[in-house]
């Protein structure tokens, strides 16, 4: 359901070196290989590097939209641009 709503013509065009720029804010959680977040909830942050761009398009808008619930990636996802998600999926879709 997700994929399907990041799909066709709604995805701006990413660019990866744009992504790479922009991922610090990410690389804080899903950057550490078994990181769990205590806020709110204790919860285990998914590695993130090599999930299909349009899979990360769509989490991050359905964050921002409040489709999904963890505070803090709600913040974050509030604070991007479609053209920041694009980037960010597709640095992390190379990533491994």
């Amino acid at each position: 359901m997700l994929t399907a709503a990041a799909s066709g013509s709604a995805l701006a065009e990413g660019n990866a070196a744009a992504g790479k720029n922009k991922s610090s804010m990410c690389a804080g959680c899903h950057g550490i290989e078994g990181y769990r977040s205590v806020y709110p909830d204790t919860y285990r942050v998914p590695k993130i590097g090599g999930q299909h761009a349009e899979y990360i398009i769509a989490a991050l808008k359905a964050y921002k939209a409040g489709e999904r619930k963890h505070a803090t990636m709600r913040a974050i996802a509030g604070s991007l641009s479609d053209q920041d998600m694009a980037d960010l999926a597709a640095y992390y879709s190379d990533a491994k």
